[in-house]
């Protein structure tokens, strides 16, 4: 049932607390006959105020502007008593009040949808994909305190013009020194933001997303691969130091395999089954997005998977787990040795084995995208077509078999 209140709405001034010939200004809402006075934060000369209309004389310096922000003001409290209204709250004075000062439950802050999301989000993504969002978080904290000089801010401030003065800070003051961000980092914390700001549209938080102007733009990049001849060379490479040949092998098997790191670092026996051929199958779930993937055991890999068999740690064997794999960073930090040592002048990371998989071992050897899309344990067949575009060579004998076709 809609609540039906008596209300007003008065302006007078506190005489008592005159300072230097100013007084202060105060706002007086009541509802149903109670009352609860809120200063406006301005002051008028005592002479220049007009009790009986309740505003600043208008022949008072700055008296017109005033007048102009009381008016603002006692609109804007009407607004606070129909949305209560329409929300079907209890309306009182102290209600009404808390709405017009965001101190409801409704007015919630950016700080506190980032915590928010947070908590309902470690539920569902990722470790890796988490960490992403606490560094968005530092980032959303430090404009805050630094371009807005505020501890926080109401969802219902935030606007186009928020977003873009975000996205330049993101640009021109990075995280860390002389690590600045380029389009794509920027855009993905951008995206991440945006995906915060369409939960609270979900959850009402907010009624629309100030992001809804607002366009990611992505720059398109060649994903860094391995051709055969560079793949051979790593493969075949006279490694002294054992650490090295160890990240070697275990980059090598991700090439045949197109495991990510963490799930060759998860890798253990349970995920090796015989198929459908009765051969030897990697099965299981992707850890980034779940979904169930298998992959044949090529040769190579099989050979490099019965090598670590053999004489695996003492560590690895008792957890189960098939190889002994370094930290991601300790692995891309070797890799970028072992890439000077064989002259591959690419930048080398764990997951070019995943592009060099997807790309030279597979694509380019006629394997249909649906089958590598599943082998990837993609869930869009668009983001195996990414991989797709990049192999020349596979164009160049197609187009060299249409071209007999056509003589």
């Amino acid at each position: 049932m809609r609540n039906k209140a008596t209300f007003g709405i008065s302006f007078y001034v506190k005489k008592y607390k005159a300072a230097e010939g100013l007084v202060p200004i105060y706002v007086r809402i009541t509802v149903n006959g109670q009352y609860v006075d809120m200063s406006i934060k301005r002051k008028v000369r005592a002479e220049d105020w007009d009790a009986r209309k309740c505003q600043v004389r208008k022949s008072a310096v700055d008296g017109i502007s005033l007048n102009s922000y009381l008016g603002t003001i006692q609109n804007r409290l009407y607004e606070c008593k129909e949305e209560l209204e329409r929300e079907r709250r209890l309306v009182t004075m102290n209600a009404i009040k808390d709405r017009y000062t965001g101190q409801d439950s409704q007015s919630n802050t950016l700080l506190q949808l980032v915590e928010y999301h947070n908590k309902e989000m470690s539920y569902e993504l990722k470790e890796g994909t988490m960490k992403n969002y606490r560094s968005t978080e530092s980032y959303i904290r430090q404009f805050l305190k630094t371009k807005l000089r505020v501890k926080d801010i109401y969802l219902e401030e935030l606007n186009y013009g928020f977003i873009k003065s975000f996205e330049r800070y993101i640009r021109n003051n990075p995280l860390q020194a002389n690590f600045p961000c380029n389009q794509n980092g920027t855009m993905k914390h951008m995206e991440r933001l945006c995906k915060m700001m369409n939960l609270a549209l979900r959850e009402e938080w907010i009624t629309k997303n100030p992001f809804i102007k607002y366009r990611l733009k992505f720059k398109h990049t060649e994903r860094c691969y391995l051709n055969m001849p560079e793949l051979l060379s790593l493969e075949n490479a006279n490694l002294s130091l054992e650490r090295l040949r160890l990240v070697r092998d275990v980059f090598v098997f991700a090439c045949y395999t197109g495991l990510s790191y963490i799930d060759t670092y998860n890798l253990s026996e349970e995920n090796i089954t015989v198929g459908v051929d009765d051969q030897k199958w990697i099965t299981g779930r992707r850890q980034k997005s779940d979904k169930l993937f298998a992959v044949p055991l090529l040769p190579k890999a099989m050979r490099i998977l019965n090598q670590y068999e053999n004489h695996s740690p003492h560590s690895i064997r008792n957890s189960g787990k098939c190889f002994p794999v370094y930290s991601n960073q300790k692995m891309n930090q070797y890799l970028k040795e072992l890439g000077e040592i064989c002259s591959i002048k690419k930048k080398l990371t764990f997951h070019t084995a995943r592009h060099t998989f997807a790309t030279t071992v597979t694509l380019a050897n006629d394997i249909p995208i649906e089958t590598v899309s599943e082998m990837l344990g993609h869930t869009k067949l668009s983001t195996t077509q990414i991989y797709a575009k990049v192999i020349r060579q596979k164009v160049s004998r197609d187009m060299a078999v249409l071209r007999q076709r056509l003589e």
